[in-house]
């Protein structure tokens, strides 16, 4: 694998090594080890897999306990996949990562605790799938609004359509009102 930095430096970019021939390819996804040295030393307990049409919008979310880092990628179509820093304090509080993922370009993008995650799919249909390093805490899980004026995320939504979102996301909280975690420096 190959680690592409971002704007924001614990937000990285994975692109995978593809062996390819007459055959098809083969890739590896995800190696314990390489990950901990190279990424994150996390531990991975929860694999999350969703289906979703054009223009559906997930996001943006976080969870106050059974803090979430995500491992994500997309395996059919494409989405443009968001990170958004909720660590109050951080220099880069409110500021947010895009990256576009598809079953070609085969990267993933993780994204880790501490901040709120979404994805828009770009595509005629998406299999998006994740790796957790906590459980799901429904109880306590933080929907930002994906039209925040403050974070002006610049989904790739064109003029006259309004995304998918669900009731959850339609009353997503702004960052202002959102509850933050607090910065740790590395």
């Amino acid at each position: 694998m190959i680690v592409l930095e971002t704007s924001i430096s614990c937000v990285k970019v994975l692109s995978p090594k593809v062996f390819g021939d007459d055959r098809g390819y083969f890739m590896e996804t995800f190696r314990d080890d390489w990950f901990r040295e190279n990424v994150a030393d996390v531990n991975f307990v929860q694999d999350n897999q969703s289906s979703s049409g054009k223009y559906t919008l997930r996001g943006l979310h976080y969870q106050l306990v059974q803090t979430q880092g995500k491992l994500v990628r997309v395996i059919s179509g494409e989405v443009f996949d968001v990170a958004v820093d909720v660590r109050e304090g951080s220099p880069t509080f409110g500021h947010w990562v895009g990256e576009y993922l598809s079953a070609e370009n085969r990267k993933q993008l993780w994204v880790p605790p501490g901040f709120a995650h979404g994805f828009m799919v770009t595509s005629d249909e998406a299999e998006f799938v994740y790796k957790c390093t906590d459980y799901y805490h429904p109880d306590s899980e933080v929907s930002i609004a994906w039209n925040d004026p403050l974070l002006a995320i610049d989904w790739p939504i064109p003029d006259s359509t309004n995304p998918v979102v669900s009731e959850k996301d339609e009353l997503g909280c702004s960052l202002a009102a959102a509850p933050s975690f607090p910065y740790e420096k590395a």
